[in-house]
């Protein structure tokens, strides 16, 4: 007898199990069509649609053209020696600012010295020389036909070797003295040093290849960027008008960095990429922009006057082309077709099809259909009233 029951219990359970299945199959087919399916019946939601209302603003619209660049220093030095020596003192520190002038390396500067003594010292012989010689000259010509002529011209040409010899002596000496000054190694530009490649001891080459120290210029600093070749012509009609605003960004986009304005347009667009490069100058007060740094840059090449502004959560896109949802002022959402000429930091230019003024519906379009009624909403989502003018 248990097992009798146990067995119509599970009979019972299943029997019941399948007339609940059977019910809502047939509930689900022949049942009251739920919101998706009034909605894509194009039937109207019952009540109020709570949506995000703005405005079609009529302001100006600046054009932004944005690209990738590389930060290079406004000009980089490699130092190097122009004489041969030890190097006796290093008057600079690895990441100091110098200014073009200042003392950077001092080199064992004894020989230079001994060369320029030697000559002034030949100089200064040779004078004596001359002084002598002038002297014959004119004791030659004092003695009128007592002397010969042959004596006297050849004195006369005893002076002008010497005085020859004399000019020879200056350029010595003005050799030696600028090898002296070479032993004093100055910067040749203001910038930033980098790190040093000798030290104290040193002995320097005037041959070798290798550097003091590579100094660069930030104070202002450049920037390489890219943009493609079809902007070309926007660029060049911006900077011909006068000077173009360049501001730099972090690479994610996200940090301003610094502000430039653009300096030349390279003279070729590169054909295997299909850009050309363009260089900005930028003041780098605060050292925000370093070389070698990659960054995003956007560039204003125009800003057109009195045009219809609107979101572009507001522009939706159909089978016919863009469309807005407008709302009248009864509250009712209407779709619009528009035409759009550009977008840009999220917000579209209308060129066609909406008026300053006009409410469109920004956020919540999915659950709208023409003809509905809406209910503008804050921003926490909660329904307000609503008056369009």
């Amino acid at each position: 007898m248990g097992m009798r029951r146990t067995t119509s219990a599970v009979l019972l359970a299943a029997v019941l199990l399948a007339a609940g299945g059977g019910y809502y199959a047939w509930q689900k087919q022949h049942g009251p069509p739920s919101g998706e399916l009034l909605a894509s019946r194009g039937a109207a939601p019952q009540g109020p649609v709570p949506v995000t209302l703005s405005t079609a603003e009529k302001t100006a619209f600046p054009v932004y053209r944005n690209g990738l660049g590389t930060v290079q220093a406004f000009n980089s030095v490699l130092v190097r020696t122009r004489v041969d020596g030890q190097i006796e003192k290093v008057a600079f520190k690895e990441g100091q600012m110098v200014k073009a002038g200042d003392i950077l390396v001092q080199i064992d500067a004894r020989q230079y010295q001994a060369a320029l003594d030697q000559a002034n010292a030949k100089k200064a012989q040779d004078e004596a020389t001359l002084t002598n010689a002038k002297a014959d000259l004119q004791r030659f010509v004092s003695l009128g036909k007592f002397a010969t002529r042959q004596q006297t011209e050849t004195q006369a040409t005893t002076v002008n070797q010497v005085t020859s010899q004399l000019a020879l002596d200056q350029a010595a000496i003005d050799n030696a003295a600028t090898q002296l000054s070479y032993t004093t190694i100055r910067a040749p530009i203001g910038g930033l040093t980098g790190f040093r490649q000798v030290d104290v001891g040193n002995i320097v080459n005037a041959a070798a290849q290798t550097g003091i120290v590579t100094i660069a210029q930030i104070e202002p600093i450049s920037m390489i960027f890219t943009l493609p070749e079809e902007q070309l012509q926007d660029v060049n009609q911006a900077l011909a008008a006068g000077p173009v605003p360049v501001i730099a960004y972090s690479t994610d986009g996200q940090t301003k960095l610094s502000e430039g304005t653009l300096t030349v347009v390279n003279n070729a667009v590169d054909p295997a990429s299909g850009t050309v490069r363009l260089k900005a100058t930028f003041e780098n007060r605060d050292h925000a922009l370093w070389p070698g740094l990659s960054v995003a840059t956007r560039m204003l090449v125009h800003t057109l006057p009195d045009v219809i502004v609107i979101p572009d959560e507001a522009v939706q896109h159909g089978p016919n082309g863009l469309y807005v949802y407008v709302v009248d002022g009864s509250g009712k959402a209407m779709r619009q077709d528009i035409a759009v000429r550009l977008s840009a930091d999220g917000r579209s230019v209308v060129s066609k099809g909406l008026a300053a003024g006009q409410k469109v519906i920004s956020e919540g379009q999915y659950r709208v259909q023409p003809g509905a009624l809406v209910a503008a909403q804050d921003q926490a989502g909660k329904p307000v009233p609503q008056k369009v003018d």
